[in-house]
């Protein structure tokens, strides 16, 4: 024990002590040397008992050794006349030892009082002196004082890292360290938990927007922190955005013209994000909620919401389509064509304009098959399948419209057949067989055949005609006209058969007398083509229209009369010709016209002639004939014969006193003579320009 006590450093005093204790003592057995050890935790300011064996030894030494120390000091030694405490039993918290024992106690312990404990105790005993060591290993526990939390910034940005620090001042380790996260619901979870004091955040994100505390603990207490607000700078995330007054299609977005549509742009921020609305990359409005009243189609197009969180210099956008309805203007229109080699009808219903395009359908159609198209839409309809003067209607909805519209078509066939007829040029060059079957809807497709069944021209619809060069071949030949109708299953027909001019006339051989005016007839009794026109020729094969003052024309379509005046035996009589001419030919008809002389007219006879006045101023005259013929008429001639006086050799001269005088007359009277003079009288008879011989000369009263 000896050697024991003078190994300890610093223990000058009980190197010096023991030994003069220790005399008159024998140690039997002095390597029997009894050790004990314990440990003991004391909070710090509590109170604290340290053993040094049950009993109260004859002898005790208790020393200190200060942890990472080999520093050994006494604190309280007992040579058997009482504890005596060293200067350094106050500096480890007022150290006392407890009344009869060897046993260290303190009331207010300190820190600075944990470290380890050597008690040395020697005990007398009957089988000698033995000692004890007592070690006691005192910790010295600190409880943990209320932590405060350090942040690396006030704020953090998504996606950035961040830490976090659990302030202590004091407090035994180890200390354990819980972090809390409340949310603004109140929610508590624990986010993590360590020996450490600091907590890194690699990844911040949004979700750890939210008070924080930390909870301090070790084997004596714990404490919390005050919660601290960690603000999470974030966004703006990609926007959302609601379309009110909408439908929703592949592209986008749609609204009704004139309508109102509001549009919300809506894009997480911390903090708040600032929103602007763009239209085809044009800012026009400032603000989450552009409302657009009594939409146009002009304002159809792209509309993106830019949403910018300006502090920390980031943004965002989301792009929608808008596109704007708006129905087709006036109503749908409707129609009906032929279709396949007009055998079908093709219904065709347009409602063009508008977005996006309507949607037409047809009502019942005979098969039942019924479709539906837009914008421009057909359906074939069978044609011998539907009746005459059938009505079809064409239904048009559109999303823009609450109501339909309609229109309707109706089809029908041509009246009657088709007509045929046969023209030229008029210089006869050319040959025109027209064909005509007009009306109906749709119309009628014509075209020309020959006889044999060979297509002539082109394909027309009511009308087709066809333009042939004139030629002699064509005459007895027929062409035939087809009409196909997609109402009718077979085609209809019409025929032409084309010759030269047919003329007629009332009288072949025409007689008149000489000075009488004639008339010749021609007409056309058929002629396919027609004839341009008829002309007349004299005798000497000159038109008639050369000397228009001799002959007189009447024309009509289909005859001419040729009036030759005043005819002459000698000049007018032969053979007049009539002449036709059209596309496939010409046609002269000769008419011989005999101009006959008139008889000489009977002798007249003068049976009385007197005055009848007193004064000789008037003269009655009559006559008689001795033949009946024709007489045209009767002239009365007088002459003043010589006086006395006068001379015989002068022959007096006739004159007329009456002409045109009826051919039934038989009597005149002649007035205003002159009672002065003698006169003589004569009567001749007239047969048109024919003169007769003079009657006899007579003077009034010779009887």
């Amino acid at each position: 024990m000896k050697n024991r006590l003078l190994g300890l450093h610093d223990f000058c005093l009980i190197a010096f002590l023991l030994p003069l204790f220790l005399q008159g003592l024998e140690i039997s057995n002095p390597g029997q040397v009894v050790y004990r050890e314990a440990r003991t935790s004391v909070v710090v300011e509590h109170e604290a008992t340290l053993e040094c064996g049950t009993t109260l030894p004859d002898v005790y030494i208790w020393s200190f050794t200060k942890p990472g120390t080999d520093t050994i000091r006494a604190v309280v030694y007992n040579f058997g006349k009482g504890p005596k405490l060293q200067q350094l039993a106050q500096d480890l918290g007022d150290l006392d030892v407890i009344t009869n024992s060897s046993s260290l106690f303190t009331k207010k312990l300190l820190v600075a009082a944990e470290g380890l404990y050597t008690c040395q105790a020697l005990y007398d005993t009957a089988e000698g002196a033995r000692l004890y060591y007592y070690y006691v290993h005192l910790r010295v526990l600190v409880p943990v004082y209320k932590p405060y939390v350090l942040l690396s910034s006030s704020s953090a940005v998504e996606g950035s890292s961040f830490w976090m620090r659990c302030g202590l001042e004091n407090g035994t380790e180890p200390i354990s360290y819980i972090w809390e996260q409340e949310s603004r619901s109140g929610l508590v979870t624990t986010l993590a938990e360590s020996n450490s004091s600091l907590i890194n955040i690699i990844w911040v994100t949004r979700n750890h927007t939210s008070w924080y505390r930390c909870l301090a603990r070790n084997e004596v207490n714990q404490q919390r922190s005050d919660r601290i607000w960690l603000d999470v700078l974030y966004g703006p995330d990609l926007p959302q955005v609601d379309v009110t007054a909408y439908s929703v299609t592949e592209r986008g977005y749609s609204a009704l013209e004139r309508g109102n549509v509001s549009l919300t742009c809506q894009a997480s921020s911390n903090p708040p994000s600032q929103y602007a609305w763009l239209y085809n990359n044009i800012e026009i409005y400032t603000g989450a909620q552009l409302t657009i009243t009594n939409i146009l189609r002009v304002q159809a197009g792209y509309y993106t919401c830019l949403a910018q969180n300006t502090y920390i210099n980031s943004r965002s956008r989301k792009t929608i389509t808008l596109t704007v309805y708006y129905p087709p203007a006036d109503v749908p229109s409707c129609s009906v064509f032929q279709a396949n080699n007009y055998t079908d009808l093709a219904l065709f219903c347009s409602w063009v304009g508008g977005y996006p395009p309507a949607t037409l359908k047809w009502s019942l159609s005979v098969n039942g098959d019924n479709q539906m198209g837009i914008t421009n839409f057909t359906q074939i309809q069978p044609g011998p399948d539907t009746a005459n003067n059938s009505v079809f209607t064409c239904y048009g909805s559109h999303v823009a419209l609450n109501i339909t519209q309609s229109c309707s078509t109706r089809t029908w066939l041509p009246q009657g057949e088709p007509q045929c007829s046969a023209n030229s040029s008029q210089n006869n060059e050319y040959l025109m067989l027209s064909c005509s079957w007009v009306g109906g809807f749709p119309r009628a497709l014509l075209w020309w055949a020959s006889s044999s069944g060979d297509v002539q021209g082109a394909f027309e619809e009511s009308s087709n005609i066809l333009v042939l060069r004139s030629s002699s071949t064509y005459s007895g030949k027929a062409f035939v006209c087809h009409a196909k109708h997609p109402l009718t299953k077979e085609s209809k027909t019409c025929v032409l058969k084309l010759e030269t001019p047919v003329l007629i006339t009332e009288n072949s051989v025409v007689s008149v007398f000489e000075g009488n005016d004639v008339q010749l007839t021609c007409s056309l009794s058929k002629t396919y083509p027609p004839a341009t026109e008829i002309i007349w020729y004299n005798k000497l094969r000159q038109s008639v229209g050369d000397t228009s003052k001799k002959y007189i024309l009447q024309r009509a379509s289909a005859w001419t009369n040729l009036t030759v005046r005043e005819t002459d035996s000698l000049v007018d009589s032969g053979y007049y010709w009539c002449s036709a001419t059209n596309a496939v030919g010409r046609t002269d008809m000769p008419i011989l016209l005999l101009v006959m002389r008139y008889p000489m007219p009977p002798n007249v006879t003068i049976s009385k002639i007197i005055y009848s006045s007193r004064q000789r101023t008037d003269v009655n005259m009559e006559w008689m004939i001795r033949t009946d013929s024709v007489l045209t008429g009767f002239f009365i001639e007088r002459q003043r014969l010589p006086g006395p006086e006068g001379k015989r050799d002068i022959v007096p001269v006739w004159q007329k006193v009456a002409v045109d005088l009826e051919p039934s007359t038989r009597s005149y009277q002649i007035n205003n003579l002159d009672p002065n003079v003698t006169y003589a009288f004569r009567i001749t008879a007239m047969n048109r320009r024919t003169a007769g011989n003079p009657s006899e000369i007579r003077s009034p009263g010779e009887n």
